[in-house]
């Protein structure tokens, strides 16, 4: 039976149920003629002639899988008895007349959704028929009773486990109309001659639930109530009432409920049903019929409900019904479902249970040997007896400073100690133990727990990702520098009255002159030039003047000095590892210093190295997880206390794409300096101050910069 046959003998069990319902009708009316005749505007109206004039317009309701148009006649016989007639006019099918008790049900088969007007002439009631006007989008619940005036009593708005955003209206009895259209992305409910408090005439922002709907808009319209929901997008909606709650969900549209259901939890073939106190039973058969299972029901199902779902997940209409009965569902075999009581199902499940623990209490131990390719048999013991292993242990417990063997030893510890204790995947019962030489596990346990453990080691027991980790250290400087100074000698001897004079550097050199002793010429300034980088010679300019005739000498050097150095130094550590384990690379040198204590002058060492530490957490999506410290020190000048030795050193966590390259950090700095030496006053003289004066202007620059670059090895390489 293909699946439009099955959903036409669907809709006419469904019509059948809903006209068998229990029902007590008193002595009244009964249809004598049906005729179908052609309107206006491509509408069919469907003609009904009574015995009596007609004192309430009849309740109907549509049905969406298959279209259906359903009248209900209560207190009225069929004098025509089981009727049925193919019409095949415009949009209708055929129509039936059945007949239960003192009910008569007028179902008008469809070739498609459409929308219906129905009125009343004295002994006439007239059904109007309008093709292809609501489509897949209007859906009409009409009320089970005589036209009448209702009341909603609560509105209430929740986000569902799916996210999906659930409107709960609570009405003042399950007979209430309900109209659902789809106006562009707006959802529109009319509630059908019912009345609205006016506390709950208001417009409701929703959005803060994180769910499809934005705003929720109540308002009276005529007799009715209209409630209009806002959506962000496009939405798919169902909708479905249990008693006087009724229930709209919204969805996003791309969630396909014929593939994934609801959040990825319902999947089966969407189904629309509309009972009004129906039997829960009747309802089960309902659902076998349609989805071909077996249900077997429990002698405790027992009550009624009223249901009304529209295109949705069969599934999910059985969860709904269990749900609101206290019901739940257990596969017994592949095909075969059992409906009973949620308490019963418990104890049932748990006396399997029960029995399943007596016969692994009883079953027969069995031995088992399990060899391990890759991971380590005591970390497989481990893992067995419920220990988390730390896989991790470089991080911020190691540091280059350590040295390779404290990191390799550190590293080894921190991989094989185990961490918190859990659940253990033995049984009770079971027991472990390993041999490291051939890297093997000895299990014993019974054979049902070998099994899994042997599933369970073989997904675990897997070659660990390796990953090839490339630094660089960046050094780069840049240096100028420029010095101006002066020497400035005079001597001269002469005399005032009676008096030699001399003048000099010093006053013995001063009383020497005067007395006319020839003295080495030694400038009276002294500034001279200081090499900007030590240890480099200024270029000089001297000038001497003597004047034999009045005893003068005159003697002026002139010293100068310009540099600019420019410098880089790039270190690129490499070094390969397996995913979670650290591993460090060293290069340097020790250099030695001396301690003196009681026990006498004692020599140690100190490192300066260029080390690269790096630990490794390789993600699912290949991204990288590093804590990674690089440490560049290179000797320095020589102080009195010994060697200095310069540091450049980072430590951080960083995530970084497969291959791609990232910038730990960097250091910028730069040296201003202009220094002056200068005779106060003379120095202050333009251009001829400088004789009595020295200038000195530096500027050094330097930048370090270091960069990592992690790449994971395909599998089965191993090379740098």
């Amino acid at each position: 039976m293909n699946k439009s046959m099955r959903n036409y003998c669907l809709g006419g069990l469904v019509a059948c149920l809903l006209w068998l319902s229990p029902a007590a009708w008193a002595e009244g009316n009964s249809v004598e003629a049906v005729r179908l005749s052609q309107g206006q505007d491509d509408s069919q109206v469907l003609k009904v002639t009574l015995k009596e004039d007609l004192t309430a317009t009849p309740t109907a309701f549509t049905t969406a899988n298959p279209s259906r148009l359903i009248v209900d006649l209560p207190n009225t016989a069929s004098n025509l008895g089981r009727y049925n007639e193919q019409i095949d006019k415009g949009n209708v099918r055929n129509v039936q007349l059945l007949q239960a008790g003192d009910r008569t049900r007028l179902v008008v088969n469809l070739k498609g959704p459409a929308a219906y007007d129905i009125k009343t002439d004295r002994n006439y009631l007239l059904v109007s028929v309008h093709g292809g006007q609501t489509g897949a989008d209007g859906t009409r619940f009409a009320e089970s009773g005589p036209t009448r005036s209702h009341s909603i009593r609560d509105i209430d708005f929740r986000r569902g486990k799916g996210n999906e955003g659930r409107l709960t209206v609570t009405l003042s009895d399950p007979g209430i109309g309900i109209d659902i259209r789809q106006q562009g992305r707006a959802i529109q409910v009319d509630f059908l001659n019912t009345e609205l408090p006016a506390v709950l005439k208001r417009r409701l922002d929703v959005s803060d639930f994180a769910t499809a709907a934005q705003t929720i808009e109540t308002f009276p319209l005529d007799s009715r109530t209209r409630m209009v929901i806002t959506p962000s997008g496009k939405v798919s909606h169902s909708a479905y009432q249990t008693g006087n709650q009724f229930v709209l969900e919204i969805s996003p549209q791309t969630v396909d409920f014929s593939n994934s259901g609801l959040g990825g939890q319902y999947s089966g073939e969407r189904i629309s049903l509309d009972f009004q106190n129906v039997e829960i039973k009747d309802l089960l058969k309902v659902i076998a019929d349609f989805t071909g299972q077996n249900i077997v029901t429990s002698d405790k199902v027992t009550g009624t409900t009223s249901l009304r779902l529209k295109e949705v997940p069969w599934d999910q209409a059985l969860d709904i019904i269990l749900a609101t009965k206290g019901l739940g569902r257990k596969i017994i075999s592949n095909n075969v479902l059992w409906v009973a009581p949620s308490d019963e199902i418990a104890q049932v499940e748990k006396r399997d249970l029960e029995a399943k623990q007596a016969i692994h209490d009883l079953e027969d131990l069995q031995s088992d040997v399990i060899h391990l390719n890759y991971l380590r048999a005591d970390e497989a013991q481990a893992i067995l007896n419920g220990q988390s292993l730390g896989a991790t242990g470089g991080g911020s417990s190691v540091s280059c400073g350590t040295g390779a063997a404290g990191v390799a030893a550190t590293a080894t510890a921190a991989a094989t100690a185990g961490g918190n204790v859990g659940q253990r995947i033995l049984s009770k019962r079971g027991t472990t133990s390993y041999d490291l030489r051939t890297n093997s596990l000895f299990v014993q346990d019974v054979p049902g727990k070998i099994k899994e453990i042997r599933e369970m080691l073989a997904r675990v027991d897997v070659p660990a990702k390796q990953i090839l980790i490339e630094g660089r250290v960046v050094v780069a400087d840049d240096t100028f520098g420029r010095t101006l100074g002066a020497k400035l000698g005079i001597g001269h001897a002469g005399n005032i009255r009676a008096n030699q004079v001399g003048v000099a550097d010093t006053i013995n050199n001063a009383a020497q002159i005067a007395q006319g002793t020839a003295v080495t010429m030694i400038p009276n300034v002294n500034l001279p030039a200081t090499p900007v980088g030590g240890g480099v010679s200024t270029g000089t300019l001297g000038l001497s003047l003597f004047n034999a005739s009045s005893s003068l000498l005159v003697g002026l050097e002139l010293q100068a000095m310009e540099q600019d150095n420019r410098g880089k130094i790039i270190s690129s550590p490499r070094v390969i590892t397996q995913n979670q384990r650290p591993a460090v690379i060293l290069q340097g040198q020790q250099i030695p210093y001396a301690t003196t204590s009681q026990s006498g002058t004692q020599t140690s060492f100190q490192n300066a190295v260029l080390c690269l530490l790096v630990n490794p957490q390789i993600l699912n999506n290949d991204d990288i997880i590093l804590d990674v410290e690089i440490t560049k020190d290179a000797p320095g000048e020589t102080t009195a206390a010994g060697l200095r030795i310069d540091t450049k050193r980072v430590k951080t966590q960083v995530r970084v794409k497969n291959g791609e390259t990232a910038v730990l950090g960097g250091i910028f700095e730069q040296v201003l300096r202009d220094d002056t030496n200068k005779i106060p006053l003379l120095g202050d003289i333009p251009l001829f101050g400088n004789l009595f004066k020295n200038n000195s202007r530096k500027d050094e620059k330097t930048e370090l910069m270091l960069f990592i670059t992690p790449r994971v090895l395909p599998e089965g390489m191993a090379g740098i």
